[in-house]
């Protein structure tokens, strides 16, 4: 089995780096794992008090839960993902069934934070953008997918995603095999991963 961490800030367009990279393999070869699956359980909080929790810092992961499934996976066992709800900020009751593939991707602003989760991936790939086209895609995605409004947005920017971002993600970039830089022309950075995945299968 090889695992791949793909990480990078919020909006640095790493779900179409996932999907390019997948769409190399068959389906049945590939199964692909997010970090927002293992934030923490928060049923012991109120919805307000859940609508506080910096959820760009590393502690709100529970990266032993994320951990344990991926050696799981790599002895050839079944998984059930947590699903996690960004309406209600907690996990839901539903889980998905994952089953172990010949490539595992990771990918998550925070995944290269963990140093056994490091330890765990086999290609670890920063997926880099600027601030400001980061931020135009995350006010799209919240206020599209996630129900939040513009000022909701901006605030969780302004206070927690841009601090936490310089503290935890940037510096993360050191511990990348890989960078690409997301924009149209990244074709180039996709096939150069897609021949050292190769290679290492």
């Amino acid at each position: 089995m090889l695992i791949i961490g793909i990480t990078g800030g919020t909006g640095s367009g790493k779900t179409t780096v996932v999907n390019k990279i997948a769409a190399q393999f068959p389906k049945d070869e590939v199964c692909v794992i997010s970090q927002d699956s293992y934030y923490k359980a928060t049923d012991d909080l109120s919805y307000e008090e859940r609508v506080k929790i910096n959820f760009d810092h590393p502690n709100s992961i529970d990266f032993d839960l994320l951990i344990d499934h991926l050696n799981q996976l790599k002895k050839g066992e079944t998984i059930n993902q947590p699903v996690y709800s960004f309406v209600t900020h907690n996990r839901t009751k539903d889980t998905i069934k994952t089953h172990p593939r010949k490539v595992v991707i990771i990918e998550g602003i925070l995944i290269l934070n963990s140093e056994d989760l490091r330890d765990l991936c086999d290609i670890k790939i920063f997926v880099h953008a600027d601030a400001d086209e980061r931020l135009i895609r995350r006010i799209r995605r919240d206020i599209n997918e996630r129900a939040r409004d513009i000022d909701e947005v901006l605030s969780r920017y302004q206070d927690t995603l841009k601090p936490m971002h310089d503290q935890y993600i940037e510096p993360t970039k050191n511990f990348a095999d890989i960078i690409i830089p997301n924009n149209q022309h990244n074709n180039v950075a996709i096939d150069i991963v897609r021949s050292v995945i190769n290679e290492r299968l």
